[in-house]
């Protein structure tokens, strides 16, 4: 096989982990026992790294609702939605998807990355400017990489340097589009969202806003830091993931513009790619349901989130922001980090260890993602762990 340089970074980097005895990228939960428990390599172990906000993972109604329709509409679609692949369920749960934003319609993708992957290159062609922030997930650099668009980067969460960046392209501002997450995945830090959207009107550009992990967490009704700062009905596109609070696979986007029937046509990744199966579809209905109803299960992913959030400070331990559905402790170098991860994972304590070039500031992260389902017990046991590190203090 021909080298290339990212081939290389990764074998450099395999190298590295075979040479400290750590793999984190190669772990595996060989039984899963709840949303929060699972046995790894022999031990029951606390997961607090799966992304499984609300905890719906096991839920009973969600489970009857995937075997139903398992036996009664087949394992898979096995075509696209373009051909064979969209079945009645599938276009009820768009019209579900855009009655819950309050918006004209929405597109369901197959995955989560598909859906910034799909709209972004979509919306924007050669010849268009998309403007992003630096900190953006993969799919959104890729959804740009697709498009074929000129790219420009603001600093983060940095409203004021997206303002000047626009104002350098004059006129063509106006048929800019900007993309932003609600909430980051790496710090859990929140945007200034009705900041950016200000600016956005200002030049009378066209804004995106990846909910994907505060969808189900912020808002009364769940639907995001967009709810929670009373700017929804401003933003143009909300992308958003079926892979988290919803606990399931799949992607969605939901808009008020005359063109979501042309755009989901001229997207590459909802054309060529096979629609999700019937269960799934059934499975995430089912959870949207709920998602809008939890009430509770809010409350409590708030509680777990201060309760962790506090006795990891407590701890002495840097985190990044404020108590959220995602609770990252800086960890300086990256060996150090792994070992760390390591030392969690012999404690019964499964999260997510990230390294530079993914994290923000080019410093290694340990990365907690609470869950609803999470008792205060669990959260606890995940504070004793990290208090077992010898870093921690007394």
């Amino acid at each position: 096989m021909k080298e290339n340089a990212r081939l290389l970074a990764v074998q450099a980097v395999r190298q590295e982990l075979a040479t400290l005895g750590i793999d984190p990228f190669g772990i595996q939960i060989d039984e899963i026992l709840s949303p929060t428990e699972g046995l790894i390599q022999g031990r029951k172990t606390i997961l607090a790294g799966t992304n499984n906000y609300l905890g719906l993972t096991f839920d009973p109604d969600c489970i009857a609702a995937a075997r139903e329709a398992l036996e009664g509409a087949g394992t898979g679609t096995t075509g696209s939605r373009m051909a064979n692949g969209s079945y009645a369920a599938h276009r009820e749960l768009e019209l579900e998807l855009a009655r819950f934003y309050e918006k004209r319609d929405a597109i369901v993708f197959s995955t989560g990355y598909q859906a910034n992957l799909g709209m972004i290159s979509a919306l924007a062609g050669p010849g268009d400017t998309v403007l992003i922030d630096a900190d953006s997930h993969a799919s959104i650099y890729d959804g740009c990489n697709l498009s074929g668009a000129n790219t420009i980067r603001f600093r983060h969460n940095d409203p004021e340097d997206l303002a000047k960046r626009m104002r350098r392209l004059g006129d063509e501002a106006a048929n800019a589009v900007v993309v932003i997450e609600g909430v980051y995945s790496m710090l859990g830090d929140r945007a200034p969202l009705r900041e950016f959207v200000d600016v956005k009107t200002q030049f009378g550009a066209t804004l995106l806003v990846d909910e994907a992990h505060s969808m189900g967490v912020l808002g009364q009704k769940g639907q995001g830091l967009c709810e929670e700062t009373g700017t929804l009905a401003e933003i143009d596109y909300v992308v958003g993931t079926f892979s988290k609070s919803l606990g399931n696979t799949g992607g969605f986007c939901v808009g008020d513009a005359d063109e979501m029937e042309v755009l989901r046509y001229a997207s590459r990744p909802y054309v060529f790619t096979a629609s999700l199966p019937p269960a799934t579809i059934a499975a995430t209905r089912m959870a949207l349901r709920k998602l809008a109803a939890a009430d509770v299960l809010r409350q409590r992913i708030r509680d777990n989130s201060a309760r962790l959030h506090a006795g990891l400070s407590g701890l002495g331990f840097r985190l990044g922001a404020p108590a959220n559905a995602v609770v990252a402790v800086l960890a300086g170098d990256k060996v150090e980090a792994l070992r760390f991860w390591h030392h969690l994972l012999k404690q019964g304590v499964y999260v997510n260890v990230m390294v530079p070039p993914a994290t923000p500031g080019n410093e290694s992260l340990l990365r907690c993602s609470v869950s609803a389902a999470h008792t205060p017990e669990q959260i606890d046991a995940i504070c004793a762990a990290f208090a077992s590190w010898p870093g921690a203090k007394a």
